[in-house]
């Protein structure tokens, strides 16, 4: 006890000029709240520091005014008896509750209905992290989401319905969490930047010693667009889904309007075949960090040229964004020139039976069905057909905005990563040469007054111009208006895998952890 005294004075020393410290209170009781917060300002940013600490604090000198708020700022649950701990302390504590902050479930044997009603009782949580194992059925976590909360800013969820022993029961009875993607598709418009969803890869020493396939944890993947293309995931920034050997590209890129400002992207563990990462490469134009560890992107040992493909596709995402587009437009341009030409045509049909009179009744046998005489001349208006088949509209592609690429796999050797590196590059700088010829071309047609558009900051349903601003001054043109990435700079190629060595600096692994701050995730 004296020893932690003396701690505290000479902290407060170190804090507090001496000519101040003359003028306050002689004991540590009559110490200002303010001063204590200082304080513990000092320390390390580690949760369980600050609660050790506080804690000390105050069986040290119970009396003063420690901020005991702090105590309760982070919470973590790694034994499943603390939960039922803490939900007796807080159940009829609603000031306490209301500190609690970040939360995290973080054993995987806890009882299921406990946590449920413990998150119920803590309206103010903006960091949740929940360990789902065996003991939660999909009905818990649809419970825990059918009230959405406007208070989360990081929602980390890690599924692993299955313990040492890897077992069926549960995907058997039907018991899969595609309903907690539509819960949270149903919530409103958030701000909410940052959602990781992890199904853990089964131990391969299990599955090997049971003949035990990887589990489902969603049965089916449509959920995953519903959640991308909701209210909830507009302002998402920051996406991990890492579901093994199921295909989720097309699932994430079937809608303009999914996702559309994610700057980082971790789809560890997932199968994304090299076209569909050249996919989410053109339709998350402003994605910076893609992560594709243990996703195979390539089988077997690269052969020659194949990253010299990779990085050329890094370059030339945005290339094949605007082809798409253009596709779209121009099938619209053509679907709205026959409909405005339909009335003309129409008209001009009717006017061509202006002519004689067709009287009605049975004619005779002996009547000709052809005349021989010279048809007066009748005046058949042309059809008029509208000025829209008539304009021709380009679309300029969006500079690359991608500063990191990370995959690994255990075909590549680490001593070939330099090479592969050198091939990276070499692609990237072919690809970009394209992408400047492109804008270029682009650029002379606009001096001779085609009309060229860019894609514009506000997302649209890519109806026709809806998602489109016109192109109005020479210089947008000029590949030295990169963002992010300084235009000619290839990104850092990054193969070391999360927990391997010798990362790549600026790599979407150090971007990764420094959002998440989770590790051992694969």
């Amino acid at each position: 006890m004296q020893t932690q005294r003396l701690f505290l004075l000479n902290l407060v020393t170190d804090i507090v000029p001496y000519t101040t410290i003359r003028a306050m209170p002689v004991t540590l009781e009559d110490l200002p709240p303010e001063l204590y917060s200082a304080i513990l300002e000092q320390l390390p940013p580690n949760w369980c520091i600050v609660q050790q600490t506080l804690l000390s604090l105050t069986r040290a000198i119970p009396c003063s005014p420690v901020p005991i708020y702090r105590l309760f700022e982070h919470v973590r649950i790694r034994h499943p008896e603390q939960a039922v701990q803490l939900h007796r302390r807080l159940r009829k504590a609603a000031l306490e509750a209301s500190w609690v902050r970040d939360f995290a479930l973080e054993t995987w044997v806890a009882d299921a209905d406990v946590v449920v009603n413990l998150l119920d009782i803590l309206p103010q949580i903006s960091v949740l992290s929940l360990f789902i194992g065996p003991n939660f059925s999909p009905e818990h976590l649809q419970e825990i989401f059918e009230k959405p909360r406007s208070t989360f800013s990081n929602l980390v969820l890690r599924f692993r319905p299955y313990v040492q022993k890897a077992t069926y029961y549960q995907f058997l009875k039907g018991a899969y969490y595609d309903t907690t993607l539509h819960a949270l598709s149903r919530w409103p418009t958030s701000n909410i930047p940052t959602i990781s969803i992890v199904q853990e890869p089964l131990d391969p020493n299990v599955a090997r010693g049971q003949h035990f396939a990887q589990p489902l944890v969603f049965f089916r993947l449509d959920p995953l667009t519903a959640l991308v293309c909701s209210g909830f995931a507009q302002s998402i920034t920051c996406f991990r889904l890492r579901v093994p050997s199921r295909q989720v590209a097309r699932f994430l890129c079937s809608s303009p309007a999914a996702a559309p400002g994610i700057e980082l992207l971790d789809l560890s563990t997932c199968s994304v075949a090299m076209s569909d990462t050249e996919t989410i490469l053109a339709h998350f134009s402003k994605m910076k960090h893609l992560i594709l560890d243990g996703c195979s992107i390539m089988r077997g040992e690269p052969r020659e040229g194949e990253w010299i493909a990779v990085g050329k596709a890094c370059a030339l995402g945005p290339v094949k964004r605007a082809k798409e587009r253009e596709k779209k437009l121009v099938a619209w341009l053509g679907t709205n020139a026959l409909s405005s030409s339909e009335p003309d045509r129409l008209q001009a049909m009717g006017a061509q039976h202006t002519g004689r009179r067709i009287r009605p009744g049975r004619r005779g046998l002996a009547t000709a069905a052809i005349s021989l005489r010279a048809s007066p001349p009748r005046d058949v208006p042309t059809p008029v057909v509208s000025n829209v088949t008539n304009t021709k509209i380009r679309i300029m592609p969006s500079l690359p905005a991608l500063l990191s690429f990370s995959t690994n796999s255990p075909t590549i050797c680490s001593d070939r990563y330099g090479s592969i590196r050198m091939d990276f590059m070499q692609g990237w700088t072919e690809g970009l040469a394209q992408l400047t010829a492109i804008r270029m071309r682009l650029r002379q047609s606009w001096r001779n007054n085609v009309r060229v558009v860019r894609f514009g900051d506000i997302l649209g349903s890519e109806e026709g111009l809806d998602d489109l601003v016109d192109v109005e001054d020479e210089e947008e043109f000029d590949v030295s208006q990169s963002e992010g990435n300084s235009f000619g700079n290839a990104p850092a190629l990054c193969l070391a895998g999360e927990e391997g060595e010798s990362h790549t600096e600026h790599c979407g692994h150090t971007e990764s952890k420094r959002v998440w701050k989770d590790t051992n995730v694969l």
